[in-house]
């Protein structure tokens, strides 16, 4: 019975971690993933600064990030979708400055005006 409960654990470690990994491939380097939207203004060893200006209505794929600031140059309203499939919805203002961890979502601007952020990557 413990050797079972043992199999069936292991079994069980194994398949989130295909479904973690999964997830984590199918995510991509943010301005890698928003071109057209995205422009990388500065990076070095330490950190990449990027400016972001997404019109109503633009969705961006799932993508990474590791830690980060952002600061909003626009008020704007977000979707922000993560890949569990957790959905939160945000309003952002200007002036408003945010730190998150390391993270993966989607994001889609729903509100009637240009989303415009600088994201500052923390890379050490």
């Amino acid at each position: 019975m413990k050797k079972s409960v043992n199999i069936m654990l292991g079994i069980l470690g194994v398949s989130l971690a295909l479904a973690f990994g999964a997830s984590t491939l199918m995510a991509q380097d943010f301005a890698k993933a928003s071109p057209q939207d995205v422009k990388v203004l500065l990076e070095n060893d330490r950190v990449r600064v990027l400016e972001v200006r997404h019109q109503p209505g633009v969705k961006e794929p799932m993508h990474s990030h590791p830690a980060y600031v952002s600061y909003y140059l626009g008020a704007t309203r977000v979707k922000v979708t993560t890949p569990d499939g957790k959905v939160v919805e945000k309003d952002r203002k200007v002036g408003e400055v945010q730190f998150s961890g390391p993270t993966t979502h989607a994001l889609e601007n729903i509100g009637a005006t240009e989303q415009h952020v600088l994201v500052i990557e923390l890379k050490k």
